[in-house]
């Protein structure tokens, strides 16, 4: 089983310095790759492969003011060149749209590094070629502080590390392969899950968890948020000149000081879904149903799209279906167009008037009334034991 850990980087400043060049050389390589691969297609129809285009690649190093790029590590450069290749395979199998270049204002810094020179400690980790030097008494700027400590196991195979730049922090994303844990029999019943805006999600068990958006804390930090997004724009438009904005170092550190509350916003939300999602993994349900939700078509209603967004459907989801691979628990996707909130779950009457200000379900058959999420979640319990069953 592999699993990805990820971890966060304490550089000093010169290891600051060095990191920003080795993502500059990612994006430069892959860049220039995405520019061979059009000019040898549009000169003669076919496109190159990726032996063929890293040897060209070594050539247009040796060539007069390229030496530059014999400071940055090799694998660096050839990686970012097999990224560009693997982008235009996934292109013509219909996977992905066209590749485009990568900005420097826009793109995120990221690269690679080799997972058989990579070396981790309880404390630190080792990367290649960052001193300059190769003096001994200098292969002390290769070595990383990390964040957290022993999070990253030092014995194991690692696979496709990536040092990536989120706006504040560098982080380090590892794969490692861990032995798949022993499948045993689940005796507890299946749980069905309804994700919602009031609250985030209602179990047939009967556990509620609630909107963390709502809370005192997350409600100060957006207000600052707002604030904060208002002064900039002052700002900016004070600085104005004609019909271009001004960017001034006073406008740079109150972007950064934004970019920190959009992350700790960020963070907590995500924080919430695994703390949630861990809990509900710790049943250990023999089932687990969610429903398909069109969260895309969801966002077009303007008056509930930043409360969806806000929730993290997808993201819920996505978390959801690892932790349930690695306990050996199934998940049950129900059908985008079954009717779990307007079916009820006692008599299974359809009352296809329901409205979405409609929060409790009033059975209008055998006169039920229920807490419309709470019906919903029990429909998506049943749906799982019925696919389970037959």
């Amino acid at each position: 089983m592999l699993k990805t850990l990820r971890v966060m980087l304490i550089p000093n400043d010169r290891q600051q310095t060095r990191l920003f060049q080795f993502a500059g050389s990612a994006r430069f390589a892959y860049n220039w790759a995405l520019s061979e691969e059009k000019k040898n297609h549009a000169e003669s129809g076919n496109f190159i492969n990726d032996y063929e285009l890293r040897k060209r690649f070594t050539l247009f190093k040796n060539e007069p003011g390229n030496e530059w790029l014999y400071t940055i590590s090799n694998n660096v450069c050839k990686q970012a060149v097999k990224d560009a290749i693997k982008a235009y395979e996934k292109f013509f199998k219909g996977l992905a749209q066209f590749p485009k270049y990568k900005s420097r204002k826009h793109s995120k810094p990221s690269f690679y590094a080799d997972p058989v020179k990579i070396k981790f400690t309880g404390t630190h980790v080792k990367l290649e070629n960052i001193a300059q030097c190769k003096r001994k008494n200098r292969q002390g700027a290769n070595w990383f502080r990390l964040a957290e400590h022993n999070r990253i196991p030092t014995n194991a195979k690692y696979s496709n590390p990536r040092i990536s730049f989120d706006g504040l922090n560098w982080f380090l994303t590892v794969g490692i392969k861990f032995e798949a844990p022993e499948l045993t029999a689940k005796t507890n019943n299946g749980i069905g899950i309804d994700l919602g805006i009031k609250d985030l999600a209602i179990c047939s068990s009967g556990h509620v968890y609630r909107n963390i958006n709502k809370t005192s804390r997350v409600r100060r930090l957006k207000k600052k948020q707002r604030r904060l997004q208002r002064k900039n724009s002052r700002k900016y438009e004070k600085n104005k000149k004609g019909e271009s904005y001004q960017k001034t170092c006073n406008i740079v550190k109150s972007e950064k000081q934004l970019l920190r509350i959009t992350h700790r916003l960020t963070n907590i939300r995500t924080n919430y879904i695994q703390q949630v999602t861990t809990e509900i993994i710790k049943r250990e349900p023999s089932f687990i149903v969610m429903e398909d939700l069109n969260v895309s078509g969801m966002m077009k209603d303007k008056h509930l799209a930043k409360a969806i967004q806000e929730q993290k459907f997808a993201e819920f989801y996505r978390i959801m279906q690892y932790k349930c691979s690695w306990h050996g628990i199934r998940l049950i996707t129900a059908d985008r167009f079954y009717a779990s909130s307007k079916t009820c779950s006692i008599c299974g009457n359809i009352k296809k008037d329901l409205k979405l200000s409609d929060r409790i379900y009033h059975c209008e058959k055998c006169g039920a009334v229920i807490d419309r999420d709470m019906n919903a979640s029990i429909n998506l319990y049943q749906y799982g034991k019925s696919i389970i069953n037959h």
